[in-house]
């Protein structure tokens, strides 16, 4: 059985201010929550309609009913279960490799997916400015499927920390040159902009290389590629080199 006082605290944490004050943040369904449990997230509590979770400390299992599901599952449709976790400490810093940079990417269905790719292709850092969407909005969560524990994802202002950094840093724009011609590094930042807006003209400035995927269609009509889809062929063909 799920309390009052629970169901609230639960459904607070699917807004940002109470996930920062309370530092938690909740995982739904079998599959993330089961990726999450094998990695360094700390368990607070595990809220299920089954008994799959015969690993877990039996105090922080909650057996509960799929109606009671309904009323602390940010899902429109509920899965099995769902745990809260506490939030880690913030990593520092390590500047090697490949890094994604987002600039003010809002959607948690893309960030989610950001954090996927990166998980993919090896990226260890994903670097976001302060006006992207947060990582642990619950659709951001259900998006990683578990990746969101294999990335170090950071928050801060953009500007100042590709000021600060000594990789070369790869912006996507429309009138750059095309990705497929271009010799590319085994180390940089890769800025990724807005889904409606692009990458703003503060953070351009900063841009040493501008690359493109170039439109293949034969009306070359297409405004741009969504954010996820654009991060999943620019770090395939850095892997490639």
């Amino acid at each position: 059985m799920v309390s009052k006082s629970q169901i609230k605290l639960i459904t607070s944490l699917q807004q940002k201010k109470y996930r920062k004050q309370e530092q938690l943040f909740i995982a739904e369904g079998i599959k993330v929550v089961q990726e999450l449990l094998h990695s360094n997230f700390e368990l607070l509590d595990l809220y299920t309609t089954k008994q799959d979770f015969l690993t877990v400390q039996k105090d922080k299992v909650h057996a509960i009913t799929a109606d009671e599901l309904k009323k602390i599952s940010a899902l429109t449709t509920p899965n099995t279960c769902l745990a809260v976790f506490k939030i880690p400490k913030a990593k520092e810093r390590v500047e090697e490799g490949l890094i994604i940079a987002l600039d003010d990417v809002r959607d948690p269905g893309n960030l989610g997916t950001i954090i996927r790719l990166c998980d993919w292709f090896g990226v260890a850092t994903l670097f976001c400015s302060e006006e992207s969407v947060d990582v642990y909005n619950p659709k951001v969560v259900q998006a990683t499927m578990g990746s969101i524990s294999r990335v170090n994802v950071m928050y801060g202002n953009l500007e100042t920390f590709l000021l600060q950094s000594k990789l070369p840093v790869f912006g996507t724009f429309m009138d750059g040159k095309s990705i497929y011609q271009e010799k590319l590094p085994k180390e940089g930042i890769i800025v990724m902009g807005n889904e409606a807006n692009g990458i703003s003209s503060a953070v351009e400035k900063l841009v040493t290389k501008r690359i493109a995927i170039p439109r293949f269609g034969n009306l070359q009509v297409t405004e741009s590629l969504n954010v996820a889809t654009a991060t999943a062929i620019i770090l395939s063909e850095f892997k490639r080199g």
